[in-house]
C-alpha cells in the first residue's frame, strides 16, 4: 500500500499544513546550528552583500546614464533575466527536485507532504553560491543601468523575476524526477539531456542563442521597469506576480507524482549484485578498491559528475574559449566536485565508519585512500571539461598547454588539501545515498564553496597570464610553490585524522 501523501494535499486547509510544517522545519534547523554566532554573521553578510549589490553600482560614475556603459547594461538585462532562470532550472534539475530541508532518512519517522518539500526546496535554493552570485550580478547591472529615480521600482522587479524564475526552476525540476521515475525515465531524460546539450551548441555556433533569450519577452517586463512607479510597472510587477504564484502552487503537482513513484536510479545502486572480486596486494589499494566504489556508485557521484564534466565543456566549447581562458575550468570543476562530498569526505562510511576503524589498517592508509580516491574523482570530472573546451581551440602552444596543465594540478591539490582539512575538522552525519542530499548543512555549503571558488579563481587567472608568457618553464616555476605549500597542508590535514582522539570525535560524529 503506498505511503505517500494523496492528492489532497493540495487542499487549501492541507496547503495551509505544509507551510506551517516549513516554519516549523525551518525553526528546527535554525535552533540546532552548531554555532550560532558564526550563522547570524553569515546571515549578515549575505544581507549586506545583496544590499550593496542593489546600491552601490548606482553610485559608480556613468551609472544611470542614457549612453556609454549604462545604456549597454539596460540593454542586457532582459537578456541576463532569461540567462537566470535557465540557470535556475539546471541548478534545481541536477539537484533531483532541489535540496531536502528535512534529510531523507529523517522524514522516516518524522514524514512531511510533497508540498512540504517542495516549499523547503525553494527556500533553500538561494543557499547556492552560483544562485547568489548570478542575483548579485543581475541586481548589480539594474543598479548601474537605471537611473536612480527609478532604481527602486526596478530592483524590485528584478528581485521578484529572481525569484519567479526561481520557483518556475522548481516546477521542471520535480517534473523532471517525476518522470526520471517512471518505467522507462532514466533513459528519456538521458536521451533529452543530449538532445538540449547538442540544440544548445547548434544555437551557440549560428549565432542564435540571444535571439532565443530574448524571445522570452522578459524585454517587455524591463520596459516597465526604466519609467519608475507608474501603471507599466505596475503591469509588469502583476505579470510577474501571476507567473510566481502559480509556479509556486503548481510546482507541488509535480512534486506529488515525484513523491509517489520510487526512485529507480537509487533503488537500483542499493539493491544491485555485484559479484566478488580477486583480493588486491595491499591494504591500501584493498581501501581504494571500496572507498572507490562507494563512490562511483552513489547516485549523487555520478550524477553530480555528469554536470560538472559535460555542463562547464558544453558551454566553453560553444563560446569557443581560448586556452588561455580555458584555465578558469580545472579549478571550477574541481571545486564544484569538492562540494559533492569531499568536503565531508568521511561521511561516505556512515555508520560503516565504527567498522572501519576496527579494521587492522593504519589510520595513514585510510587517509590515503580517502584522498586518492577524491583526486581520481577531480581530475576525471576536470579532465573531461578540458577535453570539450580543447574541441574548438586549435593547437595551443607550448606556454598555454603547460600553464593550463599547471593549473590543473596545483587547483587540484588546493581543492583536495581544504577538503580534507574540513572534513577533520566539521564532521556532519550525513546520509549520501539520496540524489538530493548534501555533504553539509545548506549555509555551511556556501561558505565551502564561496572560500573554494575564491582560491581557485584568483589561482587560475594567475596561469591565464602566465599562459601569454612565451617561456613555458615560467609556468612550472610558479607552480612549484603551489604545489609545496599545498602538499605540506595536506601532511598537516593527515596528522590531524591520525589523532586517535580527533579521529574518534569524526567517527562518532558521521555515524552517528
Amino acid at each position: 500500500m503506498p505511503t505517500a501523501a494523496s492528492w489532497t494535499d493540495l487542499r487549501p486547509r492541507e496547503v495551509r499544513r505544509a507551510v506551517a510544517d516549513v516554519a516549523h522545519l525551518v525553526d528546527f534547523r535554525t535552533t540546532t546550528v552548531r554555532r550560532p554566532r558564526a550563522f547570524a554573521l553569515g546571515a549578515a553578510v549575505f544581507v549586506g552583500l545583496t544590499v550593496a549589490a542593489a546600491t552601490l553600482p548606482a553610485f559608480v560614475s556613468g551609472a544611470g546614464s542614457s549612453k556609454g556603459y549604462a545604456l549597454d547594461a539596460v540593454l542586457l538585462i532582459p537578456t541576463a533575466m532569461a540567462g537566470f532562470m535557465v540557470l535556475a532550472i539546471a541548478s534545481a534539475v541536477a539537484s533531483g527536485g532541489g535540496r531536502e530541508l528535512l534529510h531523507r532518512e529523517h522524514a522516516v519517522i518524522h514524514p512531511v507532504s510533497p508540498t512540504t518539500d517542495h516549499l523547503g526546496a525553494l527556500l533553500l535554493a538561494p543557499l547556492n553560491i552560483a544562485w547568489l552570485l548570478q542575483a548579485w550580478i543581475l541586481i548589480g547591472v539594474t543598479a548601474y543601468g537605471v537611473e536612480r529615480r527609478s532604481l527602486v521600482a526596478a530592483e524590485i522587479g528584478i528581485v521578484i523575476w529572481i525569484l519567479a524564475a526561481t520557483a518556475v526552476g522548481q516546477v521542471v525540476a520535480w517534473t523532471v524526477e517525476a518522470v526520471r521515475r517512471t518505467s522507462h525515465g532514466i533513459a528519456i531524460i538521458r536521451c533529452v539531456g543530449v538532445a538540449l546539450a547538442g540544440v544548445a551548441v547548434l544555437l551557440q555556433l549560428t549565432h542564435h542563442t540571444v535571439g532565443i533569450l530574448d524571445s522570452l519577452k522578459t524585454r517587455w517586463i524591463v520596459v516597465g521597469y526604466v519609467d519608475g512607479f507608474r501603471m507599466r510597472w505596475v503591469e509588469s510587477i502583476a505579470v510577474e506576480l501571476l507567473l510566481l504564484v502559480v509556479a509556486v502552487v503548481l510546482g507541488a503537482v509535480p512534486a506529488h507524482l515525484a513523491a509517489r513513484r520510487a526512485p529507480r536510479d537509487e533503488l537500483r545502486v542499493e539493491s544491485g549484485n555485484h559479484p566478488a572480486r580477486r583480493l588486491p596486494r595491499s591494504a591500501l589499494a584493498m581501501l581504494v578498491r571500496l572507498d572507490r566504489a562507494s563512490v562511483w556508485r552513489a547516485v549523487p557521484m555520478r550524477r553530480g559528475l555528469a554536470v560538472l564534466a559535460v555542463g562547464p565543456g558544453v558551454v566553453a566549447l560553444a563560446g569557443n574559449l581560448t586556452w588561455p581562458q580555458m584555465t578558469i575550468l580545472p579549478g571550477l570543476v574541481a571545486s564544484g566536485g569538492a562540494l559533492l562530498f569531499g568536503v565531508n569526505a568521511w561521511c561516505l562510511d556512515g555508520r560503516g565508519a565504527l567498522w572501519r576503524e576496527s579494521v587492522p589498517v593504519g589510520p595513514g592508509t585510510v587517509f590515503a585512500a580517502r584522498a586518492w580516491v577524491l583526486t581520481e574523482f577531480l581530475l576525471v570530472a576536470s579532465f573531461v571539461t578540458m577535453v570539450l573546451a580543447g574541441l574548438r581551440a586549435g593547437l595551443p602552444s607550448t606556454s598555454e598547454l603547460l600553464a593550463l596543465l599547471c593549473t590543473w594540478v596545483v587547483v587540484v591539490l588546493q581543492v583536495i588539501t581544504s577538503a580534507m582539512r574540513w572534513s577533520s575538522r566539521r564532521p556532519f552525519a550525513v546520509d549520501l545515498r539520496s540524489a538530493r542530499a548534501t555533504p553539509a548543512p545548506p549555509l555551511v555549503m556556501v561558505g565551502y564553496s564561496t572560500k573554494l571558488a575564491v582560491t581557485t579563481t584568483l589561482t587560475s587567472l594567475v596561469f591565464s597570464g602566465l599562459a601569454r608568457v612565451p617561456h613555458p618553464e615560467v609556468s612550472v616555476l610558479v607552480a612549484a610553490p603551489f604545489v609545496v605549500w599545498s602538499l605540506v597542508r595536506l601532511l598537516h590535514a593527515r596528522d590531524a585524522w591520525t589523532d586517535p582522539v580527533e579521529r574518534a570525535r569524526v567517527v562518532t560524529t558521521v555515524a552517528g
